[in-house]
């Protein structure tokens, strides 16, 4: 059984920065795609970013291209989410999640962690 566990959310000032940890567990994830997404307060649920393990590839959300970066360790099944130059804006429970390559919808979801920035 697939498991995602997030890790370091956390109080931050505005400007400041953050990393995210996602370890994943329950299988080889070297064809999968790994995802961050966030749900502010009063707002549904939005892509962040994600990262294709086979391929090293990935893709940003417009509001955070630039700021954020994505990355995996595969030996250590885990992905990272590096957030600098945070805005107020940004505040919000941030969920990691997987699927295969092969499928459209992300059907493996971590219970999230809380980053809340100050102004």
């Amino acid at each position: 059984q697939v498991q995602l566990v997030e890790s370091g959310g956390g109080l931050v000032q505005a400007g400041g920065s953050l990393r995210l940890s996602c370890t994943a567990s329950g299988r080889t994830f070297s064809n999968y795609v790994m995802g961050w997404f966030r749900q502010a307060p009063g707002k549904e649920r939005e892509f962040v970013a994600r990262i294709i393990w086979s391929a090293d590839s990935t893709r940003y959300a417009d509001s955070v291209k630039g700021r954020f970066t994505i990355s995996g360790d595969n030996a250590k099944n885990t992905v990272y989410l590096q957030m600098s130059s945070l805005k107020p804006e940004d505040t919000a429970v941030y969920y990691c999640a997987a699927r295969l390559e092969t499928t459209p919808d992300y059907n493996h979801w971590g219970q999230g962690t809380q980053v809340t920035v100050s102004s």
